[in-house]
C-alpha cells in the first residue's frame, strides 16, 4: 500500500518560514497524478484538522486559518507535495500530516512544527 513521508518541520520563531515536503511511496504515478491531495495538523490535544487540499491541475484550497500564509504544490515527476508556510504563528504548531484527500490512505509519521513566540 501507498505510503507518505513527511519531513521539513523543524522548531522556528514566530514570523519565519518552513517548507514541508511529502513523498508518496509505492503509488504509481497515475494514482498520484489523479489524487487530490492533503496537508493535514494535529495540535497536542486536537483533532487532526485538514490545512490544505490541491487536485491533480494544481487547483487548491485552504483552512480560513492558514490562507493567505500557506501555499501548497505539487510535483508529479517526484510524486510530492508541498506545503510553503509564511508568517508563521504559535498556534501553527503541530504535527503536519499529508494524506490522498480522494480516499484516505495510511498515515505516515508525520513532521513535526514548532513556531515559538
Amino acid at each position: 500500500q501507498a505510503q507518505f513521508v513527511e519531513s521539513g518541520g523543524a522548531l522556528v520563531q514566530a514570523g519565519g518560514s518552513l517548507r514541508l515536503s511529502c513523498k508518496a511511496q509505492r503509488m504509481i504515478t497515475s494514482t498520484f497524478n489523479s489524487a487530490i491531495m492533503g496537508w493535514y495538523r494535529q495540535a497536542p490535544g486536537k483533532q487532526r484538522e485538514l490545512v490544505a487540499t490541491i487536485t491533480g491541475g494544481r487547483d487548491a484550497n485552504y483552512a480560513e486559518s492558514v490562507k493567505g500564509r500557506f501555499t501548497m504544490s505539487r510535483d508529479s515527476a517526484r510524486k510530492t507535495v508541498y506545503l510553503q508556510m509564511n508568517s508563521l504563528k504559535p498556534e501553527d504548531t503541530a504535527v503536519y500530516y499529508c494524506n490522498r484527500y480522494s480516499g484516505e490512505l495510511s498515515w505516515g509519521q508525520g513532521t513535526q512544527v514548532t513556531v515559538s513566540s
